[in-house]
């Protein structure tokens, strides 16, 4: 029998991916030569750059267009999957806090705190990375796997902190529970104020951004906490990250399939 709680976050699961109304227009992403490598890029990936005049809810629900309206690019599986994280160590009392890095218009990280919300969580803290300004040009001397990468270029992924607040506002939750984190993740994450977290939700497409928020990261996930990522799938340098991380530090745990582009683990407990 559904709950209260499960109506509750079903309902925000729709109307953050915008299954509620659906969209209308054809919206094309990117243009020029930039756009077009992106294109070639993403659509190899299983990305639809173009959504169909006919709103396909299908489509969306797989996290395979990009909304007009929407306050989220992500799955209905992999927010699915968040939920379960969240319960999971909310059951076991994994201590610490949540966070996001890479938000785009915020919608994950507003589903993690109405998930808190729907608990009656009122100690744990939902951390909103993001330079809230587009993805950095790549260092390519350094990071050669984001070289081809113009991700920077696209003003689709520009979204201002004050837009992402205004839709956490918008959801009544906007509160001392959730706290920004403004700038490029090599400047504000080695000296965020964070003492512990539960769950890492890394949504930051290139290499750089992924191996930094795991640097920075990971060292403070308690035993039995998530790292959820977002883009391993679906772009070639967050996987390569990833696996450098995890053969660099000697991590060894499962690494589980959410959907076409979407993976998680847990940390092993001591």
């Amino acid at each position: 029998m559904e709950t209260g709680r499960d109506l509750y976050l079903d309902l925000m699961k729709r109307c953050l991916l915008n299954l509620i109304y659906g969209d209308r227009e054809v919206v094309p992403i990117g243009g020029g030569l930039a756009g077009r490598v992106v294109s070639r890029a993403l659509q190899s990936s299983g990305l639809s750059l173009v959504r169909p005049k006919k709103f396909d809810a299908a489509l969306r629900a797989e996290g395979r267009d990009w909304p007009l309206y929407g306050q989220t690019m992500v799955s209905r599986p992999r927010l699915d999957n968040l939920q379960q994280c969240v319960a999971t160590l909310l059951a076991e009392d994994i201590p610490g806090d949540l966070i996001e890095t890479g938000v785009w218009r915020g919608g994950a990280s507003i589903f993690l705190r109405a998930i808190l919300k729907a608990y009656g969580v009122t100690d744990r803290t939902v951390w909103v990375a993001d330079s809230f300004a587009g993805l950095p040009p790549p260092n390519a001397e350094k990071y050669p796997d984001d070289a081809a990468i113009p991700y920077h270029t696209m003003s689709e992924l520009n979204v201002s902190l004050e837009e992402v607040q205004g839709n956490f506002a918008r959801y009544g939750l906007l509160d001392a529970q959730v706290k920004f984190l403004k700038g490029w993740f090599r400047d504000t994450l080695p000296t965020a104020p964070i003492a512990r977290l539960a769950l890492m939700r890394l949504d930051g497409d290139m290499y750089e951004s992924t191996l930094d928020a795991l640097t920075s990261l990971y060292p403070k996930l308690s035993p039995g906490g998530f790292v959820v990522i977002d883009d391993y799938g679906g772009l070639e340098p967050c996987r390569r990250a990833v696996h450098d991380y995890r053969d660099q530090h000697g991590i060894t745990e499962e690494i589980v399939t959410i959907d076409w582009t979407g993976v998680y683990w847990r940390r092993e407990r001591g």
